[in-house]
């Protein structure tokens, strides 16, 4: 069914703004942003298959968090210029199809750096210190916990981060007051004279592996880092090595790490994104002391949920004005 509209002129529907997947429930950074056109925003249920196929096919735009737009919807959106996704990838969006129907399609590529970064960083020290094995334990009742799961001065170690684009520099900058003896960095994509620059050593992937004691991943999901870290990758890595990743579940192969977290072949791991989410319930990660586990939050905070919300409706305000999105991710 169709959950809510806001029609910001009276009398005047110049352009109808579907909003698919409900996730904020409130729509007033968007409300802002295109209330200049008239637009109505419409928030959308897809449960109600027939009412969602009939908006959607006169919606000019489409704001999507999650779900899927593939080649057979996209063929039947009769009336939309642009698809803009709140985040960063758009993997749930068939882009070639789009292009071909001259639909842009925009994300927001620039709105948590600071947050994921952050995440990031304290996922890392929450798995160097050991602090959400320890508060469980402590819960529980146990004390003098340093031989169950020893600890080790930051100072003097090697930082690996895969993946150097605006993120990874961010939680590069971070680290710095650290004291680590160098910082690793492999991204093919990223001269090495950028690299130098910010402190960091050009290094190929399995270098990063073999020599870091602790590893950060920061790379897009693409069919180029699909599964970029498995069993022979971890096989690579150091038996005292912390794995964090804050970019996409499917980068990883989740149940190598795990198997890897088991049998001891790495030391930790801080993992925001999963493979399938919600994480399921026979995860074998669950059942693990030596990982940390978040609801892929690391984009959250109160300030980027704002300035997400602001980007993704500005892509399409630009299209309403004859223009390209901010953030176009192809050509139409």
């Amino acid at each position: 069914m169709v959950k809510k509209m806001y029609n910001f002129f009276k009398g005047i529907s110049m352009h109808k703004i579907a909003v698919i997947d409900d996730r904020y429930k409130d729509f007033p950074e968007e409300a802002r942003i295109l209330k200049e056109f008239g637009a109505e925003l419409v928030i959308l249920d897809p449960k109600d298959e027939n009412i969602f196929i009939r908006e959607l096919s006169k919606a000019y735009a489409i704001l999507v968090n999650l779900y899927p737009i593939d080649k057979n919807l996209i063929g039947k959106l009769d009336s939309c210029k642009v698809i803009s996704r709140y985040g960063v990838g758009y993997d749930n969006v068939d882009v070639e199809a789009a292009a071909e129907k001259g639909i842009w399609v925009a994300n927001v590529p620039d709105y948590s750096i600071e947050d994921v970064s952050d995440q990031a960083l304290a996922l890392l020290m929450g798995c160097v210190r050991k602090v959400a094995y320890k508060d469980r334990m402590i819960r529980e009742g146990e004390w003098n916990l340093h031989d169950d799961q020893p600890c080790y001065r930051v100072k003097d170690r090697v930082l690996g981060i895969i993946g150097y684009g605006a993120i990874g520099r961010r939680f590069h900058e971070k680290t710095i007051g650290f004291g680590l003896s160098k910082v690793l960095v492999y991204d093919p994509y990223v001269d090495d004279e950028i690299i130098k620059a910010k402190g960091g050593v050009p290094a190929d992937l399995a270098y990063v592996l073999t020599d870091s004691d602790y590893i950060s991943v920061h790379v897009p999901f693409n069919a180029d880092t699909e599964r970029l870290i498995g069993k022979a990758q971890l096989k690579q890595m150091k038996k005292s090595s912390i794995l964090i990743n804050t970019s996409r579940g499917a980068v990883l192969s989740e149940s190598d790490v795990a198997d890897a977290l088991k049998r001891g072949e790495i030391s930790g791991a801080g993992l925001d994104v999963f493979e399938v989410e919600p994480l399921p319930e026979d995860s074998p990660l669950r059942d693990l002391g030596n990982v940390i586990l978040s609801d892929h939050a690391a984009w959250y905070s109160e300030e980027s949920k704002v300035e997400l919300k602001t980007k993704a409706a500005s892509n399409v305000i630009s299209v309403l004005k004859g223009g390209r999105p901010v953030y176009p991710v192809n050509e139409v």
